[in-house]
């Protein structure tokens, strides 16, 4: 059906998951970062978050995509014979997509982790206080359960956007299945079918994605109960 080239495809799935799960990797640790630093007392901190927030959700992924790569590399070819190095410098378009969706997607879950903190209220971190815990403790033993609870359906949603962006990073040669598709169709006049394939491929991974994820917020829910008015 796929007139030979399943198997490329197939392989591309793995570079495509590799990239999804690496930049989801640096997307929390960013949006921990940038959530911390808007509800940061400090103004200038606080101003911070707030820009990187701003712009980074301001600007075309695909935009920043382009920038980065071939920017990058152009900057990094300038200033390497500054610093002694006079071999061309070429980005990996692998590590350059990590860096890329992980700092995009950073900024969007700076905005859903802020919002979940936000959501808990004050009292539960001065009950951990009175009980004699340290703030520390009251941080990850107290606040942050609460907040992956709270957080769940915001990353569920950037997840499934982040796997459907991994697509564009194919336009900087990157090798996935989105790459592997479109050589296949120029190869074989057929576009619908790979194109075909490749959807059916995403679809199979965000379904897979959505079940892991309510497992999840299943998991965090346990023992919470819902008000209805």
């Amino acid at each position: 059906m796929l007139n030979g080239y399943a198997e490329v495809i197939l392989r591309g799935v793995g570079l495509t998951l590799q990239l999804a799960l690496a930049s989801m990797a640096l997307a929390v640790a960013l949006g921990l970062l940038g959530a911390a630093l808007r509800l940061s007392p400090v103004r200038a901190l606080a101003w911070l978050g707030e820009l990187y927030s701003t712009v980074v959700r301001g600007i075309p992924d695909l935009v920043l995509i382009l920038l980065i790569f071939y920017g990058g590399q152009d900057l990094l070819n300038r200033a390497a014979p500054l610093l002694g190095h006079d071999d061309y410098i070429d980005l990996d378009p692998l590590a350059s997509g990590i860096f890329t969706l992980g700092v995009i997607f950073g900024a969007y879950l700076t905005e859903t982790f802020r919002g979940a903190f936000l959501a808990i209220p004050a009292g539960q971190a001065e009950a951990g206080l009175a009980y004699g815990m340290r703030p520390r403790q009251v941080f990850f033993r107290v606040l942050v359960p609460q907040m992956v609870r709270l957080a769940i359906p915001g990353f569920t949603n950037n997840w499934l956007v982040l796997t459907k962006a991994t697509a564009l990073v194919s336009v900087v040669g990157l090798q996935d299945m989105m790459f592997s598709a479109k050589q296949a169709a120029d190869a074989t006049r057929q576009p619908f079918t790979f194109y075909l394939a490749v959807a059916a491929l995403y679809l199979a991974i965000t379904s897979v994605s959505l079940l892991l994820l309510k497992w999840l917020e299943r998991h965090y829910s346990a023992g919470v109960r819902e008000v209805k008015l």
